[in-house]
């Protein structure tokens, strides 16, 4: 596939499951679109339908997951994992239909979508890509973490970092080329975490309801609770990388660049986005192709995991 052309998926592709925080069943449609459409949502339920394309003034709010909305309030939240995907397949355009509050979980990762969108393959549209490259650092500071974007050539990189106090977590960090290959090997089948800990506040805040051992990684007092245990023996700093690559998407098009982030969270990836956006001398329009090396393409025939047990914390601060 040609990096300097835009792509759409080949075909129509359904996903159901629940949401992690809402608790709420949905069927996501992914639906090929022209040229120049971007990434836009479709929310329909019993007041019709409203839409919200991609962008980093669709960011409504930032809270425990990245949420999509306008004037009215949010359309659709938890789209980091979509995103993520869309974003490192390169995926440009797409509408995405979905007639709950919240993308599904699946299992915590990302693998459902990039097995989802590998079924079918991606088509490449005649319209030339085009990217946002970094033209001098800009950087985030919000209590201990931080958050940069750095110029680079060559295409997207993230490097990140975590230090938690627990053992089972500690200090992690994890740096790589973003790209279908990488993305598919190293991040994709990372989980969202949380802890046995925080079950009654989050559930006194209305988050965390759809949760379960089936679509999150649990850290308890001693041990992981999860019976598979960890996918990645760094599996925690993989998903928040997973994460920067979704959060810093909202920008609307491919960054040619350099992310670092020290105990990020969404909030941070987006505060630092939106600051590298508003400095118009940080920044550039340039359609210069980034070519990443092809991955083999696996077959998906799963569907969302039922909510089987209560809710735990997501960490996605």
């Amino acid at each position: 596939m040609k990096a300097d052309r835009q792509t759409t998926v080949r075909d129509r592709i359904v996903l159901t499951g629940f949401g992690v925080h809402s608790g709420s069943l949905a069927t996501l449609s992914l639906l090929p679109a022209d040229a120049g459409s971007g990434v836009v949502f479709v929310r329909s339920g019993e007041d019709g339908e409203r839409s919200v394309k991609v962008g980093p003034d669709a960011v409504n709010a930032t809270e425990l997951a990245t949420v999509l909305g306008d004037s009215s309030g949010a359309v659709v939240a938890t789209v980091e994992h979509l995103m993520s995907t869309l974003s490192a397949l390169g995926v440009d355009n797409v509408i995405c239909e979905i007639d709950g509050p919240e993308v599904p979980i699946m299992d915590g990762s990302a693998g459902a979508f990039v097995e989802a969108i590998d079924q079918v393959g991606l088509r490449t549209l005649t319209k030339a890509r085009r990217y946002i490259k970094v033209l001098k650092p800009i950087k985030v500071m919000m209590g201990r973490g931080w958050g940069e974007l750095r110029p680079r050539d060559g295409g997207f990189r993230v490097e990140t970092e975590i230090d938690f106090d627990n053992p089972l977590i500690g200090r992690q960090s994890f740096a790589g080329d973003v790209g279908p290959a990488m993305f598919r090997r190293d991040l994709a089948r990372a989980r969202t975490f949380g802890f046995l800990s925080d079950v009654t506040r989050l559930w006194s805040a209305g988050y965390a309801l759809g949760a379960s051992l089936d679509n999150t990684l649990v850290v308890g007092d001693d041990r992981v609770l999860n019976q598979d245990g960890l996918r990645y023996a760094d599996e925690f700093v993989r998903h928040k990388a997973l994460d920067a690559i979704g959060d810093l998407a909202m920008a609307g098009a491919p960054l040619i660049g350099l992310y670092r982030s020290y105990c990020g969270g969404h909030r941070l990836n987006h505060m630092v986005l939106r600051a590298l956006l508003a400095d118009a001398s940080a920044w550039c329009w340039t359609d210069k192709p980034v070519e990443h090396a092809a991955a083999p393409r696996r077959a998906y025939a799963g569907r969302g995991a039922e909510l089987a047990m209560p809710a735990f914390r997501a960490d996605h601060s």
